[in-house]
C-alpha cells in the first residue's frame, strides 16, 4: 500500500462518497464491491474518520487497500474475488 506514488493506481471505477458519515460509507462500498469482485475502486471520501475506518473495514472484510493518498482523500480498493 503506497501514500505517495508518482502515478495514482488504475482503477476500474471511480466513486465520489462526498461526505457520507462512516455507517453509510461503508455500506454503499460493500453494495459496490459486491457488485463488481476483483475491480479497483478509487473512493474519494471526505469523512473525517475514513483514513482509519476504510483501511479497517477492507481488513475485516477481505477487500485490499492498495493505495491511499490522505491529501486528496482518495482510497483505492480491490474488490475481493
Amino acid at each position: 500500500m503506497a501514500d505517495l506514488y508518482s502515478t495514482p493506481p488504475a482503477h476500474d471505477q471511480e466513486w465520489d462518497a462526498g461526505d457520507l458519515a462512516c455507517g453509510e460509507l461503508v455500506l454503499e462500498l460493500r453494495r459496490r464491491v459486491r457488485a463488481a469482485p476483483g475491480q479497483v475502486f478509487k473512493v474519494i471520501a471526505l469523512d473525517p474518520g475514513a483514513p482509519s475506518d476504510l483501511p479497517a473495514w477492507c481488513g475485516m472484510t477481505g477487500h485490499q487497500l492498495i493505495a491511499q493518498d490522505l491529501d486528496a482523500k482518495a482510497y483505492w480498493i480491490r474488490a475481493k474475488s
